[in-house]
């Protein structure tokens, strides 16, 4: 492996460095945006089901907050309860985008990443092919530059793919995991506002 690091040139370590960085970044939202962290299974019922026994308390409101995003939405209808359904639902929405602002941390520098990294690996490409018009001389070719600028221009090419390509499928991915949670969030908490205020049952 370090033979070929050596062998792709200096334009490689900006490569590395970038993979690193999606890597990092693919683990952690990864780890992150686990449905079950995101959206607990029966929560709007729980805080329904509490919320009729013994009110919006600021203790309650508190614990469900720290559960999860969902529970940060929902707490912050909660905490306008006794105000109009457009507030309530003004309330919720504000939250909302905090959350999901909160939920798309990372996908910005991942998506950079997979979008730059092809034209990184073009640089590269770039430094070999001038290193293999600088092996040409008027006495002739080195064989030795022009066999290391043939490998600089393919091995940066090939390891940007290397990289765009998963960071792609990854940050696809995690927008469009983003996109259901927050939809799923919403529908939730506009069943909140109706149930609380008497337009449905839970």
């Amino acid at each position: 492996m370090f033979s070929i690091i050596l062998a792709a040139g200096w334009p490689i370590w900006p490569l590395l460095l970038a993979s690193i960085i999606a890597v990092a970044l693919i683990i952690e939202r990864l780890v992150s945006l686990r449905r079950a962290k995101i959206l607990p299974a029966g929560l709007l019922q729980r805080v329904v089901a509490e919320y009729r026994q013994q009110g919006a308390s600021e203790a309650m409101l508190t614990n469900l907050e720290a559960q999860s995003p969902l529970g940060r939405v929902l707490a912050a209808g909660l905490r306008n309860v006794g105000s109009s359904r457009e507030i309530m639902r003004e309330s919720i929405e504000e939250a909302g985008g905090v959350v999901a602002h909160e939920l798309e941390r990372y996908l910005t520098t991942l998506g950079t990443i997979a979008s730059i990294s092809p034209l990184m690996g073009l640089f590269g490409t770039v430094v070999g092919m001038i290193e293999i018009f600088g092996s040409q001389s008027p006495t002739g070719t080195n064989p030795m530059q022009l066999a290391h600028g043939i490998s600089v221009a393919l091995y940066n090419t090939g390891f940007g793919l290397i990289i765009a390509i998963p960071g792609m499928i990854f940050w696809r991915h995690f927008r469009a995991l983003v996109n259901g949670f927050v939809l799923e969030m919403q529908q939730q908490s506009v069943r909140l506002v109706e149930v609380l205020h008497g337009e449905r049952k839970a």
